[in-house]
């Protein structure tokens, strides 16, 4: 075969076209490399964002300062947070006073002394009587009308404020996604609460994205079955409804639905934590300390000094 003409033009054209195509790649490829990357979106400005009010109610005792120290520090990783710290006395104690002052947080503090046939008596257990009743009716006076702070912020939320509020007792665990969870609060949002009710978690049921009914094993057809960890409510809606309030005279376990009966329909709440799937908060509580050494010392004479503030 030798002498005859090779026709090899179109396999060389069609090896061009395929190193051109290849060039043209990598040039494409360096101008991307080249190009400075796309700036990351920004998050809302601290003054675009609704206040959460975070109502705390808290009274004296041994493990008092450890654990507004330990709520204290978790809060100061939100931004744009009100604490309202309401103190079982009849005035706000030096400890709270210092511990707020020393925070770095926007607070405002309250006080109102349990009158005496709520207390708790001696030996009762917990749960015999609600607690916070008055200090947390105190910080819904003060968010709709003012007066009465001992410290911090005096003068409440002006008209048209956007915000939530939550309840935030000092014994409890967050996380701070919570926060960020309820701060679009349009009504009362929801999620579950972990180690309470005797269950490893305690929540809404959703279906569909709406609430359809509840985990629990606590007397389940309360009108509510959620902790008070467990929901934050609109601003706008609990000044809407001034008549709103904790009842003390509710019976075991109806504190919460004392109080979400006078806002919202159960059907309407708003699952937040992925539809309730998720646990950020939890029902942990301190231990209460042994004090036998200290207390066989005092009589001796020799108890720790009163001056070192625990």
């Amino acid at each position: 075969f030798s002498g005859q003409p090779c026709d090899c033009l179109p396999p060389l054209r069609a090896a061009a076209e395929q190193l051109r195509q290849k060039d043209l790649r990598i040039s494409q490829l360096q101008a991307d490399l080249r190009r400075p990357p796309p700036a990351p979106a920004q998050p809302p400005e601290p003054e675009a964002l609704p206040t959460i009010y975070v109502v705390t109610p808290t009274y004296a005792r041994l493990v008092q300062k450890a654990e507004l120290v330990r709520l204290s520090q978790t809060l100061s990783l939100v931004p744009r947070l009100h604490w309202l710290l309401v103190e079982d006395a009849e005035g706000p104690t030096p400890l709270v006073s210092g511990l707020l002052a020393a925070s770095g947080l926007l607070f405002t503090h309250l006080a109102v002394l349990t009158p005496k046939a709520q207390r708790l008596r001696e030996g009762e257990p917990g749960w015999v009587r609600p607690r916070g009743v008055e200090q947390r009716n105190r910080a819904l006076d003060w968010l709709r009308s003012g007066g009465g702070a001992v410290g911090g912020e005096k003068d409440p939320p002006p008209p048209g404020t956007q915000g939530v509020v939550y309840f935030a007792d000092d014994d409890n665990t967050y996380s701070r996604e919570l926060f960020e969870e309820m701060r679009w609060t349009r009504g009362v949002s929801v999620w579950p609460v972990g180690l309470v009710g005797g269950l490893r978690f305690e929540g809404p049921r959703v279906q569909d994205g709406r609430v359809v009914g509840f985990h629990t094993a606590w007397e389940p057809n309360r009108p509510f079955p959620v902790d008070m960890a467990g929901f934050a409510i609109a601003l706008s809606l609990l000044l809407a409804k001034p008549n709103a309030r904790f009842d003390a005279t509710a019976p075991r376990g109806h504190l919460e639905s004392s109080l979400l009966s006078h806002l919202v329909d159960p059907k309407d709440l708003e699952p937040r934590a992925a539809n309730c799937t998720r646990v950020l908060v939890w029902h942990t509580r301190t231990e209460k300390p042994k004090m036998k050494q200290e207390e066989q010392l005092q009589r001796q004479g020799h108890g720790s000094d009163p001056a070192v503030e625990v």
